[in-house]
């Protein structure tokens, strides 16, 4: 079976395009959603955040950051970061789509871009930034093993989103939750094609719809 190419054509299905370009101006971020085969199972790489940055500080989150005026669009965002914080390379990253954004809590446009980077690929974080560095089974987001959910929190869509990732390399535990796990959730969903053991607010087999209804609902009150 040839997973990469398998999870290249499903993903591209839900590419965005420049679809959402005519939004109103809102302060611009990007995170890379790094995909690797391993064992011919997919996984993901997740960074924890220095605890020394003034936002997010001590958070698990997907390398990332604001828009800088010299990047051309979401992607060169996304991978501009991902060098600066893991060491990656943009050339060796292949990407593979944009999915639609998320308006974060502190009001930024967030763009996921997913990517497939090599499984030899080493990560060098930047400590500066980054405290660690780790990847996870992108299957462990559909599963309800170590996920909690805790509904009514302001300013969460539905419900906040909680996994705690115990690391079998480094012996360490993590805690995904947030922005960052409604993402991995999100393409765990649409690359495996699997509906999730717990709730969530979207249609596992069409989550993009809820979440462009959300954007044009908070972008109309601009």
């Amino acid at each position: 079976m040839h997973v990469k190419e398998d999870i290249i054509a499903i993903l591209e299905q839900f590419d965005i395009g420049n679809k959402f370009s005519s939004l109103p101006v809102l302060p611009k971020a990007s995170v890379l959603i790094p995909l690797i085969v391993k064992n011919g199972e997919l996984h993901t790489m997740m960074t924890l955040r220095s605890k020394e940055l003034r936002t997010s500080a001590g958070e698990v989150c997907f390398p990332g950051g604001k828009r800088d005026p010299s990047d051309r669009d979401d992607v060169d965002t996304a991978l501009r970061e991902a060098e600066e914080e893991i060491g990656l390379p943009p050339d060796d990253v292949q990407v593979v789509c944009r999915l639609v954004p998320i308006i974060n809590k502190s009001g930024l446009l967030v763009t996921p871009v997913v990517g497939f980077i090599d499984e030899s690929f080493c990560p060098c974080p930047n400590p500066a930034e980054v405290s660690a560095v780790f990847t996870v089974p992108l299957d462990f987001f559909t599963s309800d093993k170590d996920h909690y959910a805790t509904h009514g929190v302001a300013g969460t869509m539905g419900m906040l989103h909680s996994f705690y990732f115990m690391d079998p390399d480094s012996g360490s535990q993590y805690h995904i939750w947030g922005l960052t796990a409604i993402f991995a959730i999100l393409v765990a969903a649409l690359a495996l094609k699997k509906k999730p053991d717990f709730d969530v607010v979207f249609d596992p087999e069409d989550p993009i719809s809820f979440f462009q209804k959300i954007l044009h609902r908070r972008t109309s009150k601009l």
